[in-house]
């Protein structure tokens, strides 16, 4: 069976990271039809945007798609790439696997854990308010008037909302992964006890929504504060952890430090019938062409996306094979040696062909 994917190769090292997945993916031997699109620092040269629409079109016929690392301009310029592919696709399930290999350097062992990140609401919404602007200004004097609240008049101002429906949909489908993936226990996370009313919004509804799982899931939920200090003394005790967006962003990044960082961190997008699969690091454009950086989050990603499409022999064999080459520590980039300077080190093109190579002997059960 062919599959239609829309390919992403994004900029910085965007390019040879995807391209490494994409050679891992046909090394499989199912058959892709790659459907090259542009976004980032090329779409801007040729459609004088970041994202052009026919980019999105093609996510939408496709409904699959991998995608490169994207550069993200900090504090002007267009707001996200990723975030509005999110936004226009409505992929409102950002996941992101943590687990530990052996072979990589980590602080802890035998960690496992899946975050799943509300997409669409809280701060990253991007409803924000520039200081002194007339707007703005008119806005604090409406909430220094309805919550007797200071707020100096030089404020900028960031909307937080919070809805039933998103929290929702957000819950019951962390609550349905962790089932479809045998894990035993949902954790939702908030900060409750202080945003009452949005906070509040989501921690009732994971209450709500986990007495219909009792039975077949442990359901509870933590302080986001206290949960990032439970993380880094016993992520053990942790296996599914939904949240709200912004919390959701900054605790991947923690599990992936707790698991020797987002080199071998890969993520999901998915909506309702769309999916979009990128590793979690950003586009480090100093390295680029460099053939340096290490490929391992998005063969992974690679291997999210061959379970998404019922392939489970084919992403076990792969991800058997990533298993394999990290453990060796032979064939792996410089941030995979016990010391960075190793002259041993491979580049990003030889250790995506020991993966490849790999592939051919492991042995997988399904």
């Amino acid at each position: 069976m062919l599959r239609r994917v829309t390919f992403i190769a994004g900029d910085g090292i965007g390019p040879e990271v995807a391209w490494a997945a994409r050679r891992c993916l046909d090394a499989t031997g199912l058959a892709f039809h790659w459907d090259e699109r542009l976004a980032g620092e090329g779409a801007i040269k040729k459609f004088n945007t970041p994202l052009p629409e026919e980019t999105l079109q093609s996510v939408r016929d496709n409904r699959l798609a991998i995608k490169g690392p994207v550069t993200t301009p900090i504090g002007t310029g267009f707001r996200s790439v990723n975030v509005a592919l999110r936004k226009q696709l409505n992929l409102f399930a950002c996941v992101r696997p943590c687990r530990t290999y052996a072979g990589v350097r980590s602080p802890f062992q035998n960690v496992d854990l899946i975050i799943v990140r509300e997409n669409t609401e809280d701060l990253y919404a991007g409803i924000e308010f520039a200081s002194g602007d007339a707007g703005t200004k008119e806005l604090i004097t409406i909430f220094r008037e309805r919550t007797k609240q200071p707020i100096e008049s030089d404020a900028a101002i960031s909307i937080k909302p919070i809805s039933k429906t998103a929290s929702e949909r957000i819950i019951r489908f962390a609550f349905e992964y962790a089932l479809s993936h045998h894990r035993k226990k949902v954790t939702a996370i908030h900060k409750a006890n202080i945003m009452k009313f949005t906070d509040g919004l989501f921690m009732e509804t994971a209450r709500r929504i986990g007495k219909e799982y009792e039975g077949r899931l442990i359901c509870e939920d933590r302080l986001v504060d206290a949960a990032c200090m439970q993380l880094v003394l016993r992520p053990h005790d942790f296996d599914v952890l939904v949240l709200p967006n912004l919390y959701g962003d900054i605790l991947s990044d923690l599990c992936a430090g707790l698991i020797g960082g987002l080199g071998v961190a890969p993520g999901a997008n998915i909506g309702d019938g769309v999916a979009l699969f990128e590793a979690v690091h950003g586009s480090a454009p100093k390295y680029t062409g460099l053939n340096k950086v290490n490929p391992t989050a998005m063969i992974l990603s690679g291997v999210m996306l061959l379970h998404h499409i019922g392939e489970h022999e084919a992403a076990e064999r792969l991800d058997a094979a990533v298993q394999a080459v990290l453990r060796e520590g032979k064939d792996v980039t410089y941030d995979l040696k016990p010391e960075r300077t190793d002259p041993t080190a491979v580049g990003t093109k030889e250790m995506t062909e020991a993966i490849v190579a790999r592939m051919k002997t492991v042995k997988v059960r399904v």
